[in-house]
């Protein structure tokens, strides 16, 4: 079975990884440094629970079965482009960025929203879809930070 926010042993080693991370770090990738790939994170859950809004992009990443082939299977690539509204904000403080990361993370155990928001570039999501790429999200950029 895929590793998914919805699963809390899954949660847990994502929030053990966060607790290594330094805010001192250097990317193996990518031009984000520890503090901006931390607001990223927490805007990212934000979106999901559908408290930011982005603006949607017409791909063909909207449809099956690319939709779910990038979702569940495909590698993350590094350096896609994302939503600018993911990466517009200045860091705050490392302990509340860390923090507020923890928090959202904790809060996929109870977080059941009657409307799940859609995805700027995969559109209408199910539950597990947003649990799964939300785990290989953060999981993808854990490693960029060699985590």
């Amino acid at each position: 079975m895929q590793r998914s926010l919805s699963d809390a042993r899954a949660r847990q080693q994502l929030i053990e990884r966060l607790e290594r991370l330094a805010p001192e770090a250097k990317p193996l990738w990518g031009k984000m440094t520890a503090p901006q790939m931390l607001a990223h994170l927490a805007d990212w859950m934000l979106m999901a629970k559908g408290d930011l809004k982005t603006a949607p992009k017409k791909r063909a990443l909207r449809f099956p079965p690319l939709k779910q082939l990038a979702i569940y299977w495909l590698p993350f690539p590094k350096g896609v482009p994302t939503a600018p509204e993911l990466i517009s904000r200045k860091p705050l403080a490392w302990t509340v960025e860390r923090a507020a990361v923890r928090e959202h993370v904790q809060s996929f155990e109870t977080l059941n929203p009657v409307v799940w928001p859609e995805h700027p570039v995969f559109g209408e999501m199910t539950p597990r879809a947003w649990c799964v790429l939300g785990y290989r999200h953060m999981d993808h950029h854990l490693r960029q930070f060699g985590i």
